[in-house]
């Protein structure tokens, strides 16, 4: 799970900075943490846009990519610091990466009470209509005393401290699963038993004697098949191809493209991209693995309720937006139905493109544009000014 800490301080020392970097080196092996300064961010003005400035826009890439936020904040006059709370002005103006988003709460402060008004004050604004974040409730870690609270090395000294600590993050990781649950779509929920995500069992197809999860499985398979390649000729329904020819044209295609057959295996990709380059990273040793191997966990639930829809008719295709790759992409998955001529269900055809360049050539090729005000690339949503606060609220 990889989460981002935010510093709720542009001091050029910050005690809270020094706690989000204990949690990050501390807590690595249950968890992925990327410390973010605020230094850089300007202050709020809405009369001088600067949404699409290099710093704003690089917390909202890294908000919109995370699973979760940590906000470390300390405490001045009863509240968070004002560069905090432009941070969050800027983050529910135009762009609105906190919407839904898991975020958990901790505060150092040099007086006993640790930051507790101030954390009291920030979930207040976190649940603004324009912020819309998912803060966790309760678990509050508050480190009263914080010059006292650190050693020479950077780590906690009080044990019983790093315990609580420990506790609160672990809550945390699983609040973020339950947030994921409740917004997964109605009838996606405790799924994961209804398929056979580890295909154990086999259909008509299926190929005997060779280990799914073996990395030449293409290989192995190939052998065990007799399987044709190079320039031999395949009649298909409308065409005869070579194998070559057919792995070419499939390779040509503007789109990622997966199959996964009616039990379960994945079976194909065209390999014309490295995994890192790809929008769904795909691996060559993963080709013959149940889908169970290609999924975390916690995923298992939706990766069924998506074969559910399909195999039993509900939808021909399933869609999803995914809006980790950043604003400047519009990514979407699309899993169709492979159905025989009866209606019969094969498996799964996944194709994966960024519709934004066909979107930009659409829109100068007929002079059209979007309309509709100013639209949040994420959600879509139209926004208007909140006059008591002069944050946008997305309707």
């Amino acid at each position: 799970m990889k989460l981002v800490g935010i510093v709720g301080s542009n001091a050029d020392f910050s005690y809270n900075h020094q706690l989000l970097n204990f949690i990050a080196n501390h807590f690595k092996k249950l968890v992925d943490i990327e410390v973010l300064d605020i230094k850089d961010v300007p202050m709020f003005n809405q009369s001088n846009d600067q949404t699409d400035s290099a710093p704003i826009q690089y917390l909202n890439e890294k908000i919109v990519e995370a699973d979760g936020v940590i906000i470390a904040t300390p405490e001045y006059n009863h509240s968070i610091p004002s560069a905090l709370q432009s941070v969050i002005e800027w983050l529910s103006f135009k762009i609105h990466p906190l919407d839904g988003k898991p975020v958990m709460i901790v505060g150092a402060s040099y007086d006993v009470q640790g930051s507790s008004r101030s954390q009291l004050h920030l979930r207040q604004i976190l649940d603004a209509p324009g912020v819309n974040a998912v803060v966790m409730p309760g678990n509050e870690f508050l480190l009263g005393e914080v010059h006292k609270a650190f050693d020479e090395d950077g780590n906690l000294k009080d044990a019983q401290t790093t315990q609580f600590l420990e506790t609160c993050i672990k809550k945390f990781i699983r609040f973020i699963n339950v947030v994921n649950i409740l917004d997964a779509p109605e009838g996606m929920k405790d799924l994961s038993s209804t398929e056979d995500l580890y295909a154990t069992g086999s259909i008509d197809t299926t190929i005997q004697g060779v280990d799914m999860m073996a990395d030449d499985w293409v290989e192995q398979a190939a052998e065990a098949t007799g399987a044709v390649e190079g320039n031999t000729y395949v009649k298909l329904d409308r065409g005869i191809l070579t194998v070559n020819q057919l792995n070419h044209f499939l390779n040509s295609m503007p789109a990622e493209l997966t199959y996964a057959d009616s039990n379960n295996q994945f079976l194909y990709y065209n390999h014309k991209f490295d995994a890192e380059d790809m929008l769904a990273s795909r691996r060559p040793e993963q080709v013959g693995y149940p889908l169970a191997e290609c999924h975390p966990k916690q995923a298992f639930s939706s990766v069924a309720w998506v074969i559910q829809q399909l195999r039993k008719g509900k939808e021909d295709v399933v869609k999803t937006h995914v809006p980790t790759h950043g604003p400047d992409k519009f990514v979407v998955h699309s899993y169709q139905a492979i159905r025989d001529e009866e209606g019969n269900y094969l498996g799964i055809n996944e194709y994966v493109q960024d519709i934004k360049p066909i979107i930009d050539w659409y829109l100068e090729q007929t002079g059209q544009q979007l309309t509709g005000g100013n639209v949040d690339a994420v959600s879509g949503a139209t926004s208007k000014v909140d006059t008591v606060s002069g944050a946008t609220v997305k309707e």
